[in-house]
């Protein structure tokens, strides 16, 4: 592909991400005008999908959605790191979502809610995985 066949891609894949954002903020439950972000999306649902809940997922689409982009623009070979194994940057974010589940439980476990500092911790921990593993 072209540069500006690429520029097509970003640009129409981030208008598709930017309007399912925008379509969820949409169906958030509001009291009052404000966004109820606790209250169940769906009125009797099987599940409690709550507005933090889906965006939880929302980002982990948008991941996989940049990353597949990534793999497809600029192709890569695995490289050897840290522990030893050949990685790519789709293992490595593999390896970072779930050293931040394990973290992230393990904050709650020992301090309870919120989870700021969890969440700095993973980014941080995230970092170190796309660095040196």
């Amino acid at each position: 592909m072209t540069k500006s066949n690429w520029s097509a891609v970003y640009a129409g894949t981030a208008a598709v991400l930017a309007a399912a954002l925008a379509a969820l903020l949409w169906a958030a439950p509001r009291k009052d005008g404000a966004i109820a972000w606790f209250d169940p999306m769906i009125a009797g649902g099987w599940m409690a999908w709550t507005l933090p809940v889906a965006l939880f997922f929302y980002t982990i689409a948008c991941l996989l959605v940049t990353f597949t982009l990534l793999a497809v623009r600029f192709p890569e070979t695995p490289r050897r790191g840290v522990l030893r194994i050949e990685t790519t940057r789709g293992d490595r974010l593999f390896i970072s979502l779930l050293g931040a589940a394990f973290l992230s439980l393990g904050w709650l476990a020992v301090f309870g809610a919120p989870l700021w500092g969890a969440l700095i911790l993973c980014l941080i921990y995230a970092a170190a995985v796309f660095r040196w593993v």
